[in-house]
């Protein structure tokens, strides 16, 4: 299956879903069938049992990217974007207090959202820094990323 989805890497959801269906569904089919036949010959002391139990029990989520071409079959990008969060997980200890691990948490938020808006985190946190005390009230939503790539507060900055 993995070979499958190395050969689909760049194309479209629909075209993933077409070659998935064809070629990934049979395979998916059998490796089901083969993880069955096996856990029946295990004894539930053995140690490849509760992985398997593990993997049969979520099978239906598992086997979700056959019915959506949007969705992966590995998690490597979800896995990239909590690395810094786990890089700097001892510094989040010194957050000092609730209320200031929550404005951490607001701020790494703000910040991720920015890199998927395909924004300058640092461009950004700039731009609203300069423009906040002069924003009215009513058009303070302009400053949140996904409203400042392309608001008029932006090209002010």
């Amino acid at each position: 299956m993995f070979d499958v989805e190395r050969g689909l890497n760049g194309q479209g959801a629909e075209k993933r879903l077409l070659v998935r269906k064809e070629q990934s569904a049979p395979l998916l089919t059998a490796l089901e069938a083969w993880l069955r036949e096996q856990r029946g010959r295990l004894s539930d002391s053995s140690s490849v049992a509760k992985p398997i139990d593990h993997m049969l029990c979520r099978w239906d989520r598992f086997a979700r990217f056959i019915e959506d071409g949007r969705i992966c079959l590995k998690n490597n990008a979800a896995e990239r974007a909590l690395r810094g969060f786990a890089l700097g997980r001892k510094s989040w200890l010194f957050v000092g207090s609730e209320r200031g691990a929550d404005r951490a948490a607001i701020m790494a938020t703000l910040i991720m959202t920015t890199k998927l808006d395909d924004i300058d985190p640092q461009a950004w946190l700039a731009g609203v820094l300069a423009s906040i005390a002069s924003t009215p009230q009513g058009r303070l939503n302009e400053l949140q990323p996904w409203e400042w790539k392309n608001s008029p507060v932006q090209s002010a900055a």
